[in-house]
């Protein structure tokens, strides 16, 4: 399974609006690949998290691998959104998608590629990272062997898709 993530839409999951000096915005990064690294380690999956680089970028796409997660910079003038599109449609529904930006997630229902909300995957990823993969159980609550009552629903096909994707994480 491979995960295509926004990089900055995760990495300023539950901030304030502050702006970061590029230290600090470098700093930041770090720490987030630190955490994507120890996931991947527990997962065993493939990460490439795309940054922007459309404002002070290179002039063309840099590419790069860092601790087993492969970082992707667009070159200037060129938003991480078209690079995680171009990503989407290369790969096909193999793919994941971690963003909270909405184009993205309406593009990749289109093309059936299963998106994860930014929010969903920093709590799944930090139970993962905070407890050993042996213990992790996926998130999943226990019923205490009782069953669910309540009327009976269908999910529609994006719920299915959601609700399949965040037990693959």
């Amino acid at each position: 399974m491979l995960l295509i993530i926004d990089g900055y839409n995760l990495l300023h999951v539950g901030r304030t609006l502050t702006r970061l000096s590029a230290t600090d915005l470098q700093r930041e990064r770090e720490r987030l690949i630190d955490r994507l690294a120890t996931y991947r380690r527990n997962r065993s999956c493939d990460i490439t998290v795309v940054f922007d680089g459309w404002q002070s970028g290179w002039i063309t796409e840099n590419r790069g691998r860092q601790k087993g997660v492969d970082l992707v910079f667009s070159k200037l003038g060129e938003k991480a959104d078209e690079v995680i599109k171009r990503m989407m449609k290369e790969k096909g529904a193999g793919v994941m998608v971690i963003t909270s930006d909405r184009e993205i997630a309406r593009f990749a229902e289109r093309i059936s590629v299963s998106v994860v909300p930014s929010e969903q995957f920093v709590e799944k990823m930090e139970k993962l990272v905070l407890r050993p993969s042996k213990d992790y159980n996926g998130g999943e609550e226990e019923n205490n062997g009782e069953k669910k009552k309540g009327p009976s629903r269908r999910l529609s096909k994006k719920e299915k898709r959601a609700r399949a994707a965040l037990k693959k994480l």
